[in-house]
């Protein structure tokens, strides 16, 4: 890159020459500490810090004189860019970012960043300062683009110095975004690694232990918890949190014993951990929750207590605890519980169903009424549709009462607008305020550390976001009901003087005089019912008591929460006080009364408690995902572009609220992800602080309206103002005509640059290829402008309207220009026409520390992107195509060379080939179910168990709301009983249609069962159906006779073809280059996805049913990965099916239709589908690849995509190369120069990895391939290894060659002595077919071969 302006070395030089200067304190900005020059050793020591030593350099002990040099060296890169106008070297802003990183000090490193990324056009070259920029993010809890930035580094630089502490840190913000297959790869991969990180082995093998029981492997996460208590010297903590987790998961798994049996073990796991953290009030809350399922009431509620004293008080203690005075037919303290649980979290389902049930126990329909509807109203509820059938049975109760007859009725409780104004207890207030003093006061003294892995969290009662204006979605955090099972008559024990022996609610702090106890609360009530009937000294003393209750009511004026518009100040502090305080441990409240009203058992366990602020006291400063710092900038203000960065996949518990929408408190080791994994996470929820106080980080000065009631105050980037404008960017004079005049006052709006070849979003940092994600759910305009160029225009984007509540805050993400999509394949820098000599003379000296990089092109490639929506977007009514179809009449039509060139064409993402069966005369019985069972009755089926649903839509369980998720659980059968499952359904299925016809008219023969059936269950209840699928029918003894009949097939389509490029991988791959069936009842769901290696396929239906297609053009798989990443999905990896509706806004063109018995759907590269069975039928698939350059292209575009996102490629696209270097003649030149290009790339990384052993000492030994030898992957990051394998020693004893890819061999084993290194390939057998792979004209392939395709392998 051409420099912009002063060099780092002319920098170096100006520092010494304004020495005088700057010694002097004249300087503009300059700080008052005294002389800011740099000696020339100062300089030195400078040159080796970066980013890959946060976490590792000690600034507030002895490490003193390192920050004296950091604040120093940044005030005086801060002057020179002041003195230069901002115009100096992109790695001036860099190393800027380096320092303002290791000093913690996140918005300057955020600011610097970014201004080096808009003027370094390479800049993913630099993993250093992706590196830095991803530790930003996660500092902001940013998730969705600091695992952007980490992928990244990874794949730029796989054998990063800091690859651990990057895994660590994947793996705990894929667990927060509950993909947990991801983080458990992650934190596998960090587990190996020998390097050090911020967490210790043991917690990182706790996290995977919980992982288990996140994902419900409780066997497995027993044994893992069981296996780490065996570790010598476990720290106190971690042995606590672990010995909590398998107390919890024994109180609620039924999978480990009779209830007996569990509860004992549970309480004693318990007691254990209690003696090794007696503080943790979760392990406290727990033990009261065991011994109140066995019937020790009387220990339980000391647990309660003694929870509540350890500051652990939340709403799921309260709801506990009025579960307990409820059983012992306490109604009043029952009560006050509840309404104390509910006034902390205004959401909590569990609460407000308990207070309900409470309510029509004492005969008061209207209160309980008004209590479902606020359980209702929660997202945590899980059972909505049994509340509105309560609500409507009572209701019906109110309509048949005689006028006035519960006017004159006596009410045992106050009504529940009477008993919300009860204070909270003095006692959990005084609690409350006692942390958030302590919490305040530790701010004050430790401004700039942090806990480990940023578990801590800025209190509500700081933050800028009033209690009126939480959304629900931040409130309504899915606590999971803790409950026992009601009675018809609560059983009364020896525990009804409880009050006196453990007094909950009275609290021991002065109490006001008009104060009313319970008691006196249900004497007022008693009084005011007989008011007619009263004695002079009861009406004295009633009139007192409503005296002191108009007092009350004044000094706690608060509304029902579904009212709650505008919270008084009087009760908001102790509500945001308990919730910034809700989740303080790993797990706090995540076991949240786990257990449904009806004694329903949790889906997870809870978590760990204060384990991450005791578990390794020296990585507290080291790491973050706090808030912004409140001495630098407003409480939840940001991050320069955050707004248009909120990850939409939540899990953002610091500036944002938690994945669930629960707002937490301090944070630990486990996020909150188990408390209930059925519910949809919130997208983009966000604090106003963050939406809109974005002032001080600006990219650009521009201006804008203010926001709603946003005040933020003047903050500034640096200290000096003048440092600030030019780190933000000038305004040129002929450029930016929305530059502000103040520059430290500046609103959110978007800045793009003019030249859309060059990003002008930070998002491109990490994406390049495709827009920040736009919220779904937007209320305001948040939009921040990024770090450009100072030549800059405006854009103004609307905000949209509240969906779901009218105080919603949410972000708006603009829609930013980008650069233009990277190609995997990219023109040449090296010629791939060299000669393998001239290659490997290249390559001679390349490696580095004896071990080359395993990037060893001259040029590396750019990490690949999802490409953006193509541009102009289709107009709307262009967005139903008609599908591509070819009918065929004979063999000769099926055999026509057009019909291969027209399912090949690009423009056709499906075609679908009709009558083909009948044109070739295919006997498809020999696939249907009786043919099977007949030929092979054992064979293994695997079993896919969903909802039936109705084809273009997709509801959550519950049948509430449409989402992208798609419910699909695996087991295995066999294809007897899955055919016998198929015919029952068939004939189950007709009895309900006869039934139908008799009780109503005769249906009309075009409308169908199973369509009847999904209309009907559009909402739900469900209907659960099992589909069987990737049914393997590659043995040709037991499947000749199918297996020969695709032969009649015409070639491009055939399973083997000489054509086709999976027929030269040279092993089997199952379901590519085989034949795999699939057997349906109607609604089985094959969900959205693109093929394995974006390879084609072929899939015909047997019948006797339909299958209803939905399919996406290749272009457009950006866009639904941009979908599946807001919905909290994976694409690759997760189930999901598509919303059309959201796809019709997002202007996607989906095809749709109907596949018939017979017919063949040909999917082309790349192209996304999803399918669905209409009736009962059978269908048989395979792969094929197309010799064409567009095939060959995507397939590596997605072998490095799967290598970006950590996903095995079923592909092996090197060993494939290679093959077809060996195996086939190409002509076309584009084919070949990619091929070509591919074998270059691969040859020098041989060549250059054999020379760096041979220097390091590393003895290479030959082992040669066998025959139908399948290619390696690395046993560990399960990346493809060619050529040379690395086995440990004992592997390689065994015969066993467990292989590992040079960089999990080196994480290891840093000087690869546990490892040999075994040879596949002779070089000089590489460098032949390197050299006679030559383009052939089209001219000698006619001469050599009639027809490519008649060639068989």
């Amino acid at each position: 890159m051409k420099s912009c302006g002063i060099s780092l070395a002319t920098a170096a030089a100006a520092f010494g020459d304004e020495e005088k200067k700057m010694a002097a304190g004249k300087e503009s900005g300059e700080s008052k500490e005294g002389s800011s020059s740099l000696t020339a050793e100062e300089r030195e020591a400078l040159g080796g810090l970066d980013s890959r030593l946060f976490g590792f350099v000690r600034l507030h002990e002895d490490g003193a004189r390192t920050k004296t040099l950091l604040g120093k060296a940044v005030r005086c890169y801060e002057s020179l860019i002041l003195k230069a106008e901002g115009k100096v070297e992109s790695d001036f802003f860099c190393q800027l970012g380096h320092f303002n990183l290791l000093l913690e000090d996140y918005p300057k490193a955020l600011s610097a960043y970014q201004r080096y990324y808009s003027l370094q056009t390479d800049y993913w070259k630099n993993a250093a300062f992706l590196y830095g920029l991803g530790l930003v993010y996660f500092y902001y809890n940013a998730f969705h683009w600091a695992i952007k930035a980490f992928q990244e580094v990874l794949y730029v630089d796989p054998s990063f110095c800091r690859a651990k502490e990057i895994h660590l840190r994947l793996g705990l913000m894929f667990k927060v975004n509950t993909d947990y297959e991801s983080s458990l790869k992650h934190f596998q991969l960090a587990l190996i690694d020998c390097n050090p990180c911020t967490l210790s082995s043991v917690e990182i093998q706790f996290h995977i232990a919980h992982l288990y029981e996140t994902q419900r492997k409780y066997h497995s996460a027993k044994e893992a918890y069981e296996q780490l208590l065996q570790t010598e010297n476990l720290p106190a903590q971690v042995k606590a949190i672990v010995l909590q987790q398998l107390g919890w998961m024994h109180h609620n798994v039924d999978l480990l014993g009779d209830k007996a049996t569990k509860e004992s073990y549970a309480i004693q796991y318990l007691q254990r951990s209690l003696e090794a953290d007696p503080n943790s009030g979760q392990s406290w809350y727990f033990l009261g929750r065991c011994y109140s399922s066995i019937g020790k009431v009387q220990d339980a509620f000391i647990s309660y207590r003694q929870s509540i004293d350890k500051s652990e008080a939340s709403a799921d203690t309260w709801c506990s605890i009025g579960v307990l005075y409820q059983q012992q037919n306490q109604p009043m303290d029952a009560l006050q519980a509840y309404i104390c649980a509910v006034q902390l979290d205004h959401g909590h389902a569990a609460a407000w169903m308990d207070l309900g049930t409470l309510y029509e126990s004492c005969n008061q329909p209207q209160d309980a009424i008004k209590c479902y509807l606020n359980a209702t109203r929660s997202k945590s509820c899980n059972n909505s549709s049994t509340l509105a059938g309560r609500i409507k049975f009572l209701q019906a109760q109110l309509c048949n009462l005689p006028q006035g007859s519960l006017q004159n009725k006596t009410k045992l409780l106050p009504s529940i607008e009477e008993a919300w104004s009860l204070p909270i207890p003095a006692e959990l207030t005084s609690r409350q305020g006692a942390m958030n003093t302590a919490q305040q006061a530790y701010k004050a003294h430790h401004s700039n550390t942090e806990p480990v892995l940023g578990l801590s969290q800025i209190p509500l009662s700081q933050q800028s976001l009033p209690v009126h204006m939480i959304t629900s979605s931040q409130v309504d955090g899915p606590s999971s009901p803790a409950k026992k099972k009601r009675t018809s008559s609560p059983t009364k024990n020896s525990s009804e003087n409880w009050n006196r022996t453990v007094p909950l609610i009275p609290g021991q702090q002065q109490v006001h005089s008009w104060y009313l106890t319970p008691q006196k609360l249900q004497h007022l009530e008693q009084l005011r019912a007989n008011r007619d009937n009263l004695n002079a000294a009861q009406k004295l003393i009633l009139e007192q008591l409503e005296s002191q209750f108009v007092l009350m009511q004044q000094q706690n004026i608060l509304t029902l929460p579904h009212n709650c518009t505008n919270l008084t100040s009087s009760t908001e502090e102790p509500w945001r006080k308990q919730l910034s305080n809700s989740t303080q441990g790993l797990h706090k409240g995540q076991s949240s009364h786990l257990a449904g009203p009806n004694d329903e058992q949790p889906p997870l366990s809870a978590g760990p408690a204060q384990y991450l602020q005791a578990a390794s006291t020296a990585i507290q400063k080291q790491t973050g995902l706090q808030t912004l710092p409140s001495n630098s900038v407003t409480q939840g203000a940001a991050l320069n572009h955050l707004s248009s960065h909120i990850p939409t996949s939540g899990g953002q518990q610091g500036i944002t609220f938690t994945k669930e929408g629960k707002p937490s408190g301090n944070r630990s080791l486990v996020p909150e992800t188990s408390r209930h994994v059925g519910d949809k996470p919130n997208g983009s929820a966000s604090l106003k602080g963050l939406s809109n106080h974005v002032q001080q980080l600006m990219a650009e000065p521009v201006c804008s309206p203010n926001h709603g009631d946003s005040t933020s105050p003047n903050v500034q980037i640096s200290d000096n103002p003048q440092v600030s404008a030019l780190l933000v960017g000038k305004p040129s004079d002929s450029g930016g005509s929305g530059a502000c005049d103040k520059v430290n006052n500046f609103h959110p709006t978007i800045c793009t640059k003019t030249n859309n070849s060059v990003a002008s979003s930070p998002s491109s940092i990490i994406s390049t290829a495709t827009p920040s994600p736009k919220s779904t759910e937007q209320t305001a305009t948040h939009s921040v402008p990024s770090l450009n160029s100072p030549h800059s225009r405006l854009h103004t984007l609307n905000g949209e309207g509240p969906e779901n509540s009218p105080s919603s805050i949410k972000t708006d993400l603009p829609i930013i220009s980008q650069k233009s999509r990277s190609h995997i394949i990219p023109s040449m820098s090296v010629s791939i026409y060299s000669s393998s000599s001239e290659v490997l003379k290249a390559c001679r000296n390349l490696g580095k520390n004896g071990l080359s990089n395993s990037h060893i092109l001259l040029e590396k490639c750019p990490p690949p992107r999802p490409p953006t929506s193509p541009y102009p977007p289709l107009p709307k009514d262009k967005l139903n195509p008609p599908t591509p179809s070819i009918y065929l009449e004979n063999k000769r039509d099926a055999f026509f060379p057009p019909l291969h060139q027209f399912c090949t064409n690009p423009k056709n993402p499906v075609t679908v080939i009709r009558g083909l069966a009948g044109a070739l005369k295919l006997d498809l019985g020999l696939f249907s179910t009786k043919t099977l069972v007949e030929a092979n009755n054992e064979h293994t089926v695997e079993v896919r168990t969903q909802l039936l649903q109705p084809a273009d839509e997709n509801w959550d369980p519950t049948g509430t709301k449409k989402i992208w998720r798609c419910e699909s659980n695996r087991s295995h059968t066999t294809i007897a009983k899955y055919a016998q499952y198929q015919a029952s359904s068939f004939q189950e299925s007709l009895r309900e249609e006869n039934e139908k016809r008799t009780q109503h008219k005769e249906y009309s023969d075009t409308e169908s069962v199973s369509s009847d059936s999904s209309g009907r269950r559009r909402k739900g209840p469900f209907k659960t159906i099992k589909f069987g699928t990737n049914i393997d029918l590659s043995d040709d003894k037991k499947w000749k006779l199918q297996l020969h009949e695709l032969t009649k097939l015409p070639a491009f389509v055939r399973v083997v073809s000489a054509g086709n490029l999976l027929s030269h991988l040279g092993h089997t791959v199952l379901g590519m280059n085989t034949v795999q069936l699939y057997m349906k009842v109607p609604g089985s769901r094959t969900p959205g996805h693109q093929e394995n290696n974006n390879f084609c396929s072929v899939n015909i239906n047997i019948g006797p049913g339909d299958c209803e297609w939905f399919v996406v053009p290749e272009d457009y798989w950006g866009v639904l990965n941009d979908f599946c990443e807001k919905n909290n999905l994976n694409f690759l990896m997760s189930s999901w099916w598509p919303n059309l509706e959201d796809l019709y806004e997002a202007n996607v063109p989906v095809y749709r239709f109907i596949q018939r018995p017979g017919d063949l759907v040909w999917i082309n590269a790349g192209t996304v589908h999803w399918v669905q069975a209409v009736g009962w039928c059978n269908n048989i698939a395979w792969n094929v690849g197309p010799l064409t350059a567009c095939q060959y292209k995507l397939a590596v575009e997605r072998y490095e995509w799967n290598k970006l996102q950590s996903v095995k490629s079923v592909v092996p696209m090197v060993h494939l190369s290679w093959n077809m270097a060996r195996n086939i003649k190409v002509s076309d030149p584009r084919l070949f120069e990619m091929i070509k290009y591919c074998l270059l790339k691969i040859l020098k990384q041989c060549q250059t990895l054999r020379e760096a052993l041979i220097t390091a000492g590393k003895e290479i030994i030959w082992h040669g391939r066998t025959n139908d030898e399948p290619a390696h992957y690395c046993s560990i990051c399960e990346v493809e290894v060619f050529d040379l394998l690395f086995v440990t020693n004992e592997s390689n004893s065994q015969k066993t060659y467990i292989v590992h890819c040079q960089d999990c061999a080196r994480k290891t084993s840093g000087t690869l002595d546990n490892f040999v290194v075994l040879e596949q390939y002779k070089m000089e057998d590489l460098i032949q077919v390197y050299d006679q792979f030559t383009l052939v004209s089209e001219f000698n392939m006619l001469l050599h071969c009639h027809h490519p395709l008649d060639i068989m392998p």
